[in-house]
């Protein structure tokens, strides 16, 4: 079982960055939460720090963890984490665009299948202001 790791940054006034997915063709155009594989060897942690820095240009602080696995494609897991940012100003690198979501624009993009109930989870932990 692969695992794949996922950033839920989260920014003053309870805003989420959500980034649109430039490649493979069947997932161009949708919505996730920014991340990656992680490499043989490395913590899951230490995986999403460096998927943030190459995916969107950013350190994150990574805290505390969103639900167990989460389902993925065949023979993957996705474990997430709610994070902060700790330097820089997200950039679109690998992606076809960033968007901070704010309360009540969370479900104003099309999430991916599989970040649409990571996205519900989250808006559960968020403090409403």
């Amino acid at each position: 079982m692969r695992t794949v790791v996922a950033a839920v940054i989260v920014a003053p006034g309870g805003r989420v960055l959500a980034a649109q997915r430039a490649e493979p063709a069947a997932l161009a155009g949708g919505w996730e939460f920014p991340g990656g594989k992680v490499d043989p060897g490395e913590s899951d942690e230490a995986a999403l720090v460096r998927e943030c820095r190459e995916e969107i240009g950013v350190e994150v602080a990574v805290g505390r963890r969103v639900g167990a696995d989460w389902p993925l494609a065949e023979g993957y897991v996705m474990r997430v984490w709610l994070c902060s940012l700790a330097s820089g100003e997200p950039v679109a690198k690998e992606h076809l665009a960033l968007r901070w979501l704010g309360p009540g624009e969370y479900y104003d993009v099309a999430w991916l299948s599989a970040d649409l109930p990571i996205m519900r989870a989250v808006e559960n932990l968020l403090p409403e202001d």
